[in-house]
């Protein structure tokens, strides 16, 4: 299983989604799981890429929270979560995203 993390260093938002991350693949039990972190640094590198914000999480190169619009460029990225908008997935949503890829 491939897991990266895509993240543009201008939203602060991806730090928060790796730690969750992290917390959430040992819970799935995969403790020690690689994270491939990627940066996207230029617009047309966003375009190419099909980023989606800060912070996008795909699995074998599938968004584990595929968006509804096809918007791509450098911006912060927002999730739908049990307590509101948020600028990551909850631990427990990404469990459950990673518990349905395995």
């Amino acid at each position: 299983m491939e897991i990266e993390l895509l993240y543009f260093d201008g939203c602060p938002n991806w730090h928060t989604a790796e730690e969750r991350l992290a917390e959430a693949l040992t819970r799935a039990g995969r403790p020690g799981q690689s994270v491939n972190l990627r940066a996207v640094e230029m617009d047309q590198d966003a375009q190419a890429q099909h980023f989606t914000g800060s912070p996008t999480i795909r699995v074998d190169g599938n968004d584990l929270f595929p968006p509804t619009a096809d918007t791509y460029g450098l911006t912060c990225r927002v999730y739908a979560t049990p307590d509101g908008l948020a600028g990551s997935p909850t631990v427990d949503q990404l469990v459950q995203a990673l518990n349905s890829k395995a």
